[in-house]
């Protein structure tokens, strides 16, 4: 007899403000989502295959339990880029890809010539890492009109930082005297942070189903680095 499937989170995608990006999330105890993945960065658009080679081998056959994929669109005087950061939840690692645009200006045949056209190229990176290894999943809730808040409602924002101590941020300001006469310098003080990757959605970007959605995958994110901090087997 085949165990039917449980109900999966819904998918939320919805264009930025900012220029266009998607977002899309989908968990269950399904034993693997890599189809479901597959199917959220071809709706994101941005060099789908390209993506999704890149986490397969990151991936090793592991079989995916919950994903994020989110795609921004900046824009400067000159150009456009895009950039994809992916997650992927594993029984045993949180997997991560980044792939950003890039574009290489040709020379002319002879020096002092124009460039006569430029390539496109992308860089693709992934990290794989150990669950036990994660070290904070922060989430920052932004809430609008808190006093007329309703439970299980989503918040306007969800800001979502993950840190396993691979990149570190310090955050310096001036340190401040008690004595509002007082002038002498008294040097710096900040804060160290772990902020090796940083996501943000918004329900008035990407649509409130997008960010109830992050929300679920940090929930399991959560839930997941909790058990392998313990050493138990989910």
């Amino acid at each position: 007899m085949t165990a039917a499937r449980p109900h999966a989170a819904p998918c939320g995608r919805g264009p930025r403000a900012d220029g266009g990006a998607y977002y899309g999330y989908v968990s269950s105890t399904s034993p693997d989502l890599r189809t479901d993945l597959h199917r959220q960065l071809n709706r994101a658009g941005y060099y789908p295959d390209l993506v999704a080679d890149v986490l397969d081998v990151a991936l090793a056959d592991e079989p995916v339990e919950g994903h994020l994929v989110h795609v921004e669109t900046t824009f400067t005087t000159s150009e456009v880029r895009r950039h994809v950061t992916v997650l992927v939840l594993t029984a045993s690692r949180l997997v991560l890809a980044h792939v950003d645009d890039h574009s290489e200006e040709h020379s002319g045949a002879h020096e002092g010539d124009e460039p006569t056209a430029v390539q496109s190229s992308a860089a693709a990176t992934t990290e794989a890492v150990p669950l036990a290894q994660v070290k904070s999943v922060v989430l920052t809730h932004m809430v609008n009109s808190p006093e007329n808040h309703v439970p299980g409602a989503p918040p306007a924002e969800l800001t979502l930082a993950v840190g396993w101590g691979a990149v570190s941020r310090i955050d310096l300001e001036p340190a401040q005297c008690p004595d509002p006469q007082c002038e002498a310098d008294h040097g710096l003080t900040g804060s160290l942070a772990n902020d090796d990757v940083l996501v943000r959605i918004s329900a008035q970007a990407e649509g409130q189903e997008a960010v109830r959605s992050a929300v679920a995958f940090a929930k399991a994110l959560s839930a997941a680095t909790g058990h392998a901090a313990r050493g138990a087997v989910r």
